[in-house]
């Protein structure tokens, strides 16, 4: 095992793994621009190690931070600036359980270049004979989810994880993020919303714009999917027609930073399961703090209306995306903490013009058409279920927010009720569009701000499970 030092608190530890990883971030971009290869096998990442020297009962509220027996945890971290403030959070909850010894050091894990910003290219130095060994290839031979799904091997080394990821699956998320989106990984904020339509995007760069101009702003800047960057004094004199908000990358995003990573971002996912479980197995390695689907579903009631919300309490999964890692008989919890906000912040925006809203199942499919079914077939399919709602993405964002371990939840708009003779037609939809968009987007920004003011209202004991956790939220 590679020799780590001892440090004697969290902050020096947590800037020395900053340290450590900068170090051989420059010392892979020297090797590689002088040719001098054989030193690019001193490119590895850093790793910590906690030693519970006893283990104690804890106060049983805690959400996270303990761990279930005295032992050596460890975890070899990339791109540790990145989650800077998470990192010192979960190492001062642990030791402030436990007496607790914290060791920092290099792993013998290396480094692949591409996952290093700027090292350059590394082709050529792979075609220098014998040297080429000491460049290492990103390889999916280390890129999985053993330690986020609980798999016994995982559990069972001569050291327990301490972090839910592996170096090499938290930069392939990150390249892919940046792949996805077509800006840096570095602004994303703690809190994400989810959407599938640029509608919603265009009203939150609106919002965006407005708070900027504000002298008592909690917000710094903006970011579009472009990579240009407003700030305030370029807001005073912007109008938003005069922004590109379109993006030649799949899923754009928007983040509305604040000084400390605690503002919203909110990325159109285009549409389906798939689409909702690739973006958002890559943002779990960042650790956010909760995301939020806001879209539209089909009404399967009939008393409902165009614009009724629907704010999902259980979840009906048919979108078979996740079934080999959360069973479909395993119920997806809804998060206390989000309903209320989502609810409370629904009475903020439409004050007495509340529209009709109901807590309900969600039932996501991965059929979009699946309203064409024959009658007697459409019958069948719904005889037992108790689903309020459909809609292509609720499920899959709660039941991977679930199996992450990050509070989610979504409130849905009713745009069409195909079972009433209601079907989602163009110019019906256009006209419900424009007049309910504005409002729906705020009540997901006032319930994010709400929960931003005080994350420990997050902070749930309802994703964690019975085995297989890890001591770090």
């Amino acid at each position: 095992m590679t020799d780590l030092q001892q440090v004697h608190s969290v902050d020096e530890a947590v800037e020395r793994l900053i340290e450590l990883y900068d170090t051989s971030c420059l010392l892979a971009k020297q090797a590689l621009s002088t040719g001098n290869y054989e030193e690019y096998r001193y490119v590895t990442y850093p790793k910590i190690a906690v030693e519970v020297r006893e283990w104690t009962p804890i106060d049983r509220s805690e959400p996270f931070g303990y761990v279930d027996e005295a032992g050596r945890y460890s975890a070899v971290i990339s791109k540790p600036h990145l989650i800077r403030a998470y990192l010192r959070e979960q190492l001062a909850r642990l030791a402030g359980n436990y007496h607790c010894d914290i060791f920092v050091g290099y792993s013998d894990q290396r480094i692949p270049p591409e996952y290093i910003r700027d090292s350059g290219d590394a082709s050529e130095a792979r075609r220098a004979g014998d040297k080429a060994a000491e460049i290492p290839r990103p390889t999916l031979d280390e890129v999985n989810d053993a330690i986020i799904d609980g798999e016994w091997e995982a559990f069972h080394g001569e050291e327990k994880p301490l972090f839910p990821f592996g170096p090499q699956r938290f930069d392939i998320a990150c390249a892919r993020i940046e792949h996805y989106t077509g800006i840096e990984v570095d602004s994303v904020q703690k809190y994400i919303l989810f959407t599938n339509y640029a509608m919603h995007t265009t009203e939150f760069v609106s919002f965006g714009l407005r708070e900027l101009t504000k002298e008592d702003s909690r917000y710094k800047a903006l970011v579009l999917p472009t990579g240009e960057t407003i700030h305030p004094n370029d807001a005073v004199a912007l109008d938003i027609d005069e922004l590109t908000l379109t993006s030649r990358f799949q899923m754009p995003r928007f983040d509305l930073i604040t000084d400390v990573g605690d503002g919203i971002t909110m990325i159109n996912i285009g549409i389906g399961p798939s689409n909702a479980k690739t973006i958002t197995d890559c943002l779990a390695v960042l650790r956010p703090e909760a995301w939020i689907m806001i879209g539209h579903c089909a009404g399967l009631d009939g008393r409902m209306r165009i614009g009724d919300l629907i704010l999902g309490n259980a979840y009906q999964r048919e979108d078979h995306i996740l079934d080999n890692r959360v069973a479909t008989g395993n119920p997806i919890p809804a998060i206390p903490e989000i309903q209320r906000m989502l609810e409370a912040s629904v009475d903020e925006v439409y004050g007495s013009d509340n529209p009709l809203m109901r807590t309900g199942t969600v039932l996501s499919t991965d059929d979009r058409n699946w309203e064409w079914r024959t009658n007697r077939d459409l019958w069948g399919w719904l005889q037992h279920s108790t689903a309020v709602a459909v809609d292509m993405e609720s499920c899959t964002l709660a039941a991977n927010g679930y199996r992450y371990r990050i509070p989610y939840g979504t409130l849905l708009s009713v745009s069409d009720l195909p079972l009433h003779a209601v079907p989602k037609l163009p110019a019906q939809a256009q006209a419900f569009y424009s007049n309910s968009k504005e409002a729906h987007v705020m009540c997901a920004v006032r319930a994010m701000e709400q929960l931003a003011e005080n994350p420990e209202r997050l902070r749930t004991r309802k994703l964690r499970r019975t085995l297989g956790e890890v001591p770090f939220r």
